[in-house]
C-alpha cells in the first residue's frame, strides 16, 4: 500500500486528487494538508466528503510529512514546492509537484514569465515532465515529478504526432483555448464571481499567458526546432473542461486517412487518448469527470492548414487525475488503476 500526502489539499486539484485516490485500491491518504484550513476537518471543507473522510487538515510541514508518506502531492500555487524541496527530503520520499515550478527547464524563463525567484534551481534538470503519453520511460524513474499544466497538457497531445513527424511548419502554430472557471482556481477573486462571469467568454492572458513557454518548450522537443507560438486562453460560463483548438499551415498536402494513420501510430495504445472519428470533434462535455484527451483533426484543403483539437476535462487529466496516472506509472501500478472513471454527463 503506497502511502500518499497532499499538500495543497483544498484547492480544486487537491480535492480531486483526494476523490481519486480514495477510490484507488493501492493508495493510503496519510495527510490531508492545507494552509488555510488547519485542524479543521476536511469534510467541512468539502461536504461530500462527509462520512468519507474523518480527517483534520493538515500544514505544509513537509519535512515531517516525508517520514510519513511514500509520495508527496503538491497541489499549491507556483513558488512554494520549489521553497520545500531538497536533497534529504528527495532521499525520503517521491514529489509529484502540480505547480509549474519545475516543468521549465530554462530558469531564466521561468523567473520572466512566472515573476518569482526560482528557490531550488538544482533539481530543475532533475525533474521529469510529466506528460505520461510521452515521457512514460524517464517517469519510471523519477524522484520528482513536474505535472504538466491543463492548457499544455491539452495543447501538446492535440499536435505532438505532425510535430513530431515534422509534417506541420511550426512557424505557424496558432493556438485558441477555452477553459471552465476552476481553471482559474479555487481562490476568491471579483473577476471569477457568478456575476463576471455567467453568460460570458472573454480571452486572457493575451500574449502573456504563463502556460506559453510550457507549450513553446514542448512542441519544441517535439519537432527539434525552437517554437514560438500564438497562444489565447478564454474563460467560459462552465466549472470544468479545457478545449484547445490549434491551427498550422501543412507542409504537403496530406489526405485524411495518412494523418488518422499518424495519430493512430501514436495514440492507439494509449488508454487515455481517445482519437475521434471523421467529423466527430472534441467536446468538453465528453470527458468531463475523466482522465480522458479527446483528439481529432480536419485539414481545410483550401489554405493548406490543418485545424488540431483536443478536449479535457482540466482538474482530472490537466491536473490530479494525470498526477495519479504519474503515480501510477512510477510504482508499477496498472496506469488507470484508481482513473477508470466513464465520463459525466450530463
Amino acid at each position: 500500500m503506497v502511502k500518499a500526502g497532499i499538500i495543497g489539499s483544498t484547492g480544486y486539484a487537491g480535492q480531486e486528487l483526494v476523490r481519486i485516490l480514495l477510490n484507488h485500491p493501492d493508495v493510503e491518504i496519510v495527510w490531508y494538508g492545507s494552509k488555510s484550513y488547519i485542524d479543521k476537518r476536511y469534510s467541512e471543507v468539502f461536504g461530500n466528503m462527509f462520512q468519507i473522510v474523518d480527517n483534520v487538515c493538515l500544514g505544509e510541514d513537509i519535512n515531517k510529512l516525508a517520514g510519513q508518506a511514500d509520495v508527496i502531492f503538491t497541489a499549491t500555487p507556483q513558488g512554494l514546492c520549489s521553497s520545500l524541496v531538497n536533497e534529504e527530503i528527495l532521499s525520503q520520499v517521491k514529489i509529484i509537484d502540480l505547480s509549474a515550478d519545475f516543468r521549465i527547464k530554462d530558469i531564466g524563463k521561468y523567473e520572466k514569465w512566472y515573476g518569482i525567484k526560482h528557490q531550488s534551481p538544482s533539481f530543475i534538470k532533475e525533474a521529469v515532465y510529466g506528460l505520461c503519453e510521452i515521457n512514460r520511460e524517464d517517469i519510471k524513474n523519477a524522484r520528482l515529478i513536474a505535472n504538466p499544466g491543463c492548457f499544455p497538457t491539452c495543447t501538446v497531445l492535440s499536435i505532438y504526432p505532425l510535430a513530431k513527424e515534422g509534417l506541420i511548419d511550426m512557424d505557424t502554430v496558432i493556438v485558441d483555448a477555452k477553459s471552465g472557471v476552476s481553471g482559474a482556481g479555487r481562490g476568491a477573486k471579483t473577476a471569477n464571481l457568478y456575476c463576471e462571469v455567467n453568460e460570458s467568454i472573454k480571452p486572457y492572458g493575451v500574449a502573456v499567458h504563463r502556460h506559453t513557454p510550457e507549450i513553446e518548450d514542448q512542441l519544441s522537443y517535439a519537432s527539434g526546432e525552437d517554437v514560438v507560438i500564438n497562444f489565447t486562453p478564454h474563460l467560459v460560463p462552465m466549472n470544468r473542461g479545457i478545449l484547445a483548438t490549434s491551427y498550422a499551415k501543412l507542409k504537403e498536402k496530406l489526405p485524411y486517412n495518412e494523418v488518422k494513420e499518424i495519430y493512430d501510430k501514436y495514440y492507439k495504445d494509449e488508454y487515455f487518448v481517445r482519437v475521434l472519428d471523421e467529423n466527430v470533434f472534441p467536446e468538453t462535455r465528453w470527458v468531463e469527470g475523466s482522465n480522458f484527451v479527446d483528439v481529432n483533426f480536419k485539414i481545410d484543403g483550401r489554405t493548406g492548414r490543418i485545424i488540431m483539437m483536443g478536449a479535457i476535462d482540466n482538474v482530472v487529466k490537466g491536473a490530479a487525475g494525470q498526477a495519479v496516472q504519474n503515480m501510477n506509472i512510477l510504482y508499477g501500478f496498472k496506469e488507470n488503476t484508481g482513473l477508470d472513471i466513464v465520463p459525466l454527463f450530463p
